[in-house]
């Protein structure tokens, strides 16, 4: 079993930047991608951005340009830079681990408010 712990999220004002971090512990040595989900109230989860442990990232449609992923190994622990953000990007965002064979976790989540 994974553990995520997430930090970072909080309020930012229009065309601000936020930091993410997600920090594993436990049966790290699974993880085989790490990234970021958002979530508003009644619909799915969607992709923000994923990087596997060769620091090959995949973005979201909607963030690519504007947000960053990266990852520390040797801290175990992925990243998230937010800039440009706007309404729209008020969610909670949830760090997520999977394994090779597809096992996965999730963190609790954490929030992102934009607003003036």
């Amino acid at each position: 079993q994974v553990q995520l712990v997430e930090s970072g999220g909080g309020l930012v004002q229009p065309g601000g930047s936020l930091r993410l971090s997600c920090a594993a512990s436990g049966n790290i040595f699974t993880i085989y991608l790490m990234g970021w989900y958002r979530q508003a109230p009644g619909r799915q989860r969607e992709l923000v951005a994923v990087i596997n442990n060769n620091s090959s990232a995949t973005y979201g449609y909607s963030v690519k340009g504007r947000f960053t992923i990266s990852r520390d190994n040797a801290k175990n622990t992925v990243y998230l830079q937010m800039n440009g953000l706007n309404a729209e990007n008020k969610d909670v965002y949830y760090c997520n681990d999977r394994s090779l064979i597809g096992q996965e976790n999730w963190g609790k989540g954490t929030l992102v408010t934009v607003s003036s």
